[in-house]
């Protein structure tokens, strides 16, 4: 990678808690702190001007302090976990699998969570008019205007959020899997055909409104699953986490759903569910009775029946699945 692109990407304002970690050709690593965890992203220098990251982020928390003013476009796509971003303008929204984001990074900065502990996704992004004339330069059979599609989409330098969409979609997934030995040159036909389809096609029947709940709400929620998930051997109903937190049980389960993705019932079973296969591999002198009453089940067979239908397989034979391999 050229020293001329460093310099460029510097520029870019990723902040005080990025640090850069390993670099060779046109590849650089990036590591991000944040609370209770680190995240790391790959980011490869696909012309001048023009990045892809591999972002790969398991913490809790973290600021972003992007202060660039120079970026023309970006584009966020999220594979896996949650996303839930404060931005500088104080707008309050959730990222979740399969969502795109486009936008200008021009209110980028501000409060970052991850509701999940983890999130997955590429970002795509254009920086100085470098970017532009790369394109045109390297790219000459596609005419796009960079501009003229960041106004498009973001006319107002807000951020816009397209939820799942099938042809967007496929160009990501061939993305999480490019040939080891030919990548540079298929991030190249790839972020042709991406800058193509969002050129040509009409998505704003495809926007994502953005639901903004009161802070007091979604921190009560916050409490609420930190409640549930301290204490696996408890189980709550709605009504009781309802009275807990003072919120009415209808808003109390559409905030739940926005900041963790799943119903209550839904995700605190997922969740105990998860912790029950972990216990299952690392206490495997503990008989499944025992594990199934630390997670609040008095009736094994109600445990087992859970259990599969999370995981897949009874517990016994995700013990002895696990025991095999």
């Amino acid at each position: 990678m050229s020293e001329k692109y460093f310099e460029v990407l510097e520029s870019a304002g990723f902040g005080s808690n990025v640090h850069e970690v390993a670099a060779e050709g046109d590849c650089r690593v990036l590591r991000i702190d944040g609370d209770m965890g680190d995240g790391f992203m790959t980011m490869y220098r696909v012309f001048d001007g023009v990045y892809l990251m591999y972002n790969d982020l398991h913490l809790r928390q973290c600021e972003s302090e992007y202060r660039n003013a120079e970026t023309v476009l970006c584009f966020d796509h999220c594979r896996e976990g949650r996303i839930e971003h404060e931005n500088s303008l104080g707008d309050h929204y959730y990222m979740e699998a399969g969502d795109l984001r486009i936008d200008r990074r021009i209110h980028h900065e501000g409060r970052v969570e991850l509701p999940l502990s983890h999130y997955h996704g590429i970002t795509i992004g254009f920086i100085c008019d470098e970017s532009q004339s790369s394109l045109e330069k390297e790219l000459s059979f596609l005419s796009v205007d960079l501009e003229k599609l960041a106004k498009k989409f973001c006319p107002d330098n807000r951020e816009m959020i397209i939820r799942s969409n099938e042809l967007l979609g496929d160009v990501f997934d061939k993305l999480y899997h490019p040939p080891k030995n030919r990548r540079l040159d298929y991030f190249r036909i790839k972020i042709a055909e991406l800058l193509l389809l969002l050129d040509s096609a009409d998505f704003s029947g495809q926007k994502k409104s953005k639901q903004y709940y009161p802070v007091s709400q979604t921190e009560k929620i916050k409490q609420l699953h930190g409640l549930m998930t301290g204490s696996l051997d408890k189980s709550y109903t709605v009504d009781e986490l309802s009275a807990i937190s003072g919120m009415q049980p209808a808003a109390l389960r559409k905030v739940f759903k926005a900041v963790y993705g799943a119903p209550v019932y839904q995700y605190i079973k997922g969740y105990k569910m998860k912790a029950a296969a972990a216990m299952l591999i690392s206490e495997r002198k503990v008989n499944i009775s025992e594990i199934a009453q630390r997670l609040g089940y008095d009736n094994a067979s109600k445990f087992s029946a859970a259990f599969k239908d999370v995981m897949g397989l009874t517990p016994q034979n995700y013990r002895t699945r696990q025991e095999e391999e």
